[in-house]
């Protein structure tokens, strides 16, 4: 079967489905464990979410690299061994530079080895595709997880404590030690936006605007060209792509 669609249209399409319409967090609803245990504020969110981009990307184009050489008998732990070694280097890396963060993320670090975005991108497009379509893949769909994951940690920081920012030097060093941005001043914290319930409603209400949003759009298209078939498709993270 031939493939019409342009490159610049297919990098188009990679992007998008990472950033929104696939997204692995609104969407997918994949990798929830660390999305809610670690997005207590901007700089925990931001670290677990720099930290899981890089491990997806570099995993795929890996997994990209061999995937003709690699059986169907043996596929799936060669992947997780190909993530695991990409997390150790990771986790290294945190050790050696941002040990403060590190000790703070704790267990979450070594745990994205599980992380069924991974694994999923790995099996589902990395497999299938070229080098450069894989690397844009494992870049979209984790700065996706990234992005939502450090708006969750805005919004639970705000709320939480009335600070955005805060020991943002524990990731970017000194040069970020006055990043700190006390948005409401003497505020009295509110524990339960800084505790893992709080992180269910406040991603509740995250994928319910991506619900209203993707509404308005599909309206406004409808409205536009009332031949447009109404569509209402989720994309699987696993299958054929």
């Amino acid at each position: 079967m031939t493939n019409n669609t342009s490159p610049a249209s297919n990098i188009a399409k990679i992007a998008l489905d990472g950033l929104w319409k696939n997204n692995p967090a609104l969407v997918q609803l994949l990798g929830l464990c660390p999305l809610l245990g670690v997005s207590s504020s901007v700089v925990n969110a931001l670290g677990l979410g720099v930290a899981t981009m890089l491990v997806v990307m570099g995993s795929n184009i890996a997994v990209s690299l061999i995937r003709h050489q690699v059986t169907d008998a043996i596929r799936l732990p060669v992947f997780v061994m190909i993530i695991a070694s990409f997390t150790t280097c990771i986790e290294l890396l945190m050790q050696a530079y941002t040990y403060e963060l590190y000790r703070i993320l704790g267990i979450f670090i070594p745990l994205i080895v599980t992380n069924c975005i991974i694994l999923g991108r790995a099996d589902a497009f990395a497999s299938r595709n070229p080098v450069l379509p894989a690397a844009l893949d494992g870049l979209m769909m984790g700065t996706g997880f990234a992005v939502i994951l450090v708006l969750l940690g805005a919004l639970r920081e705000l709320i939480g404590q009335g600070t955005l920012f805060a020991g943002m030097d524990l990731l970017l060093g000194p040069v970020a030690a006055d990043w700190t941005i006390t948005v409401i001043p003497n505020y009295k914290q509110f524990l339960f936006a800084i505790l893992p319930p709080g992180a269910f409603v406040f991603m509740g209400f995250l994928i319910a605007l991506k619900n209203i949003i993707d509404r308005r759009m599909e309206e406004r298209r409808q409205a536009r060209d009332p031949l447009i078939p109404k569509t209402n498709k989720r994309v699987r993270v696993t299958g054929n792509i």
